[in-house]
């Protein structure tokens, strides 16, 4: 088994384990981001938001999209980190390439890391952006209480009948037909724009992260006589640090993303409608000022870390875990041949 596939796999397992853990944050988050009330003076925090969903919608629409938010994860995770490993392995192979010739030292520089990380993230961002855009509508879609539907009713008799039904669940076969309705196929790459700039988030983030562990792996060595092994707890740690700098510097780009994901104003209120990413930017800026690029961060910054930190510890132990079951198959193997 290749690197690039045991690295693919690894980067799946661990992305979905960590979205489990944090999901209830990110569907209060994407919430955050596209409140698009301009006269909203008044910010609502995330634990009061997340307990607001509860009472008024039920535990249910925490876990809004989760089965398609699990399958983009597993997707993106697997496809980031395959195709991170393969153009990873060929920047190694320039390198090494170059020190025969005198030029350098062997080593993948940190230019190098960035555009690996870069040219990963978009090929993930092509192929998965339909995904994330049927788990935000899923997301942001508000579910009316029974008092509520009853408030909003026209007449008595409507009322009364509201009252005796359940409102069918919004599924992703919903999301899916309301993004095709409104926007044909195009409509799947919404915001792809600002997402494929948002490459930069995983390209920071795992430039710091290559640049710490090869400096602790370094200070390993050094201290006890060659061994590079890092605990599951630092990896923990070196995964929180990464992905904090990395979403502190393109946080507005994904409020932007979000915006345009999210289900276009049905109103005739034109501030509530954003034709593409320019139109949105202009009007965000308008209409809420530069803090509505920040809506959510702390929320954010919560999620993010934690996923981040879990997702880094699991895709290295599962790394680990599989290369050791191979080597010792290798092993049997060879025990096993005349």
């Amino acid at each position: 088994m290749s690197d690039a596939l045991i690295n693919g796999v690894a980067g799946a397992g661990g992305g979905i384990i960590a979205q489990l853990f944090t999901y209830p944050l990110q569907t209060v988050n994407t919430r955050q981001q596209t409140d698009r009330d301009p006269k909203k003076e008044e910010r609502v925090g995330t634990l009061e938001l997340m307990c607001s969903v509860v009472r008024n919608e039920g535990w249910g629409r925490l876990y809004g999209g989760l089965t398609p938010s699990l399958v983009g994860t597993a997707a993106s995770q697997g496809v980031y980190y395959y195709f991170y490993q393969v153009f990873r392995n060929k920047a190694e192979a320039i390198a090494l390439d170059r020190r025969k010739k005198g030029a350098g030292d062997g080593s993948v520089g940190m230019f190098s890391s960035l555009l690996v990380a870069a040219l990963s993230g978009c090929v993930n961002v092509l192929l998965t952006n339909p995904i994330w855009v049927v788990v935000t509508r899923m997301q942001t879609h508000r579910k009316l209480s029974r008092n509520n539907q009853q408030a909003e009713a026209s007449n008595i008799r409507e009322a009364a009948l509201l009252a005796d039904v359940e409102p069918p669940p919004y599924g992703t076969w919903h999301a899916i037909q309301e993004v095709f309705d409104e926007a044909g196929v195009l409509g799947f790459w919404r915001g792809v724009f600002p997402t494929l700039i948002m490459v930069s988030n995983p390209s920071i983030q795992f430039m710091l992260y290559e640049t710490l562990l090869k400096k602790l792996k370094k200070r390993h060595s050094s201290i006890k006589n060659g061994s590079t092994q890092v605990t599951a707890f630092k990896i923990f740690l070196l995964g929180a640090v990464a992905k904090l700098g990395a979403t502190v510097v393109t946080y507005p780009l994904l409020v932007v993303k979000s915006r345009l994901q999210a289900k276009q104003g049905s109103t005739g209120d034109k501030r509530l409608h954003y034709k593409g990413t320019a139109d949105a930017i202009r009007k965000m800026i308008r209409y809420e000022g530069f803090s509505g690029f920040y809506k959510g961060m702390s929320t954010k910054i919560m999620q993010s870390v934690l996923a981040a930190a879990i997702l880094f510890m699991v895709k290295e132990e599962l790394v680990k875990g599989v290369t050791l079951l191979l080597a010792k198959d290798t092993i049997v193997s060879k025990r096993g041949k005349p």
